[in-house]
C-alpha cells in the first residue's frame, strides 16, 4: 500500500482538473495565490465561491454541485467545520457525474469524520496539506519551499 506522501504525488501528477472551494477574490490571501500557483503550473483550476462570478477570468460556481466541467480533486479552502457539508456535496457529486477522485483540504484544514466517510465511498482524502507547498517538494523537489505569498506573478 502507497504511504501518504507517495499518494501526494501521485494526485499532484495524475489530476489535473481542480474545483477549489473558498478560492477567494482578495490577491493577498493563500486562497488567491495557491490556486492561481496551480493554474500557472499547468492544472485547470475552477473557482467554487458563491460571492464571485469569477476570479482570475474563470467563472466561479456557487456550489461544487454547480460546475459542469470535469472535476477530479475538490480543494478546501474552508474553515474545518464547513468540511463535513462539502464532503456531502462531493459524495452527491460523485453518485451523478463520478468524476471527483481526491479530496483535498489545505493546510490547517481537517475534519476527521467527514475524510473517513469520503474514504468510504472510495475517494483519496488528504488533510491539513498545502497544494503548493506539495507540488514544490514533490514536484520540484525543493525541500524548503519559499511561502506562496512570496511569489511573483509570472
Amino acid at each position: 500500500m502507497q504511504n501518504e506522501e507517495e499518494i501526494i504525488k501521485e494526485v499532484l501528477l495524475k489530476y489535473k482538473n481542480i474545483a477549489t472551494v473558498g478560492f477567494s477574490k482578495d490577491p493577498s490571501k493563500p486562497a488567491f495565490q495557491v490556486p492561481k500557483f496551480l493554474i500557472e503550473h499547468g492544472y485547470n483550476v475552477i473557482p467554487v465561491n458563491p460571492s464571485a462570478n469569477e476570479i482570475l477570468g474563470r467563472k466561479s460556481y456557487p456550489s461544487i454541485l454547480d460546475v459542469p466541467d470535469k472535476v477530479e480533486v475538490v480543494e478546501i479552502f474552508r474553515p474545518s467545520n464547513e468540511v463535513p457539508k462539502i464532503v456531502d456535496q462531493v459524495l452527491e457529486r460523485v453518485k451523478k457525474v463520478g468524476d471527483v477522485k481526491v479530496i483535498w483540504m489545505q493546510e490547517g484544514i481537517r475534519n476527521d469524520e467527514a475524510a473517513e466517510k469520503a474514504r468510504k465511498a472510495g475517494l483519496i482524502v488528504i488533510q491539513d496539506r498545502c497544494m503548493y507547498k506539495e507540488y514544490m517538494k514533490k514536484i520540484k523537489s525543493e525541500g524548503n519551499p519559499p511561502p506562496v505569498s512570496s511569489l511573483k506573478s509570472s
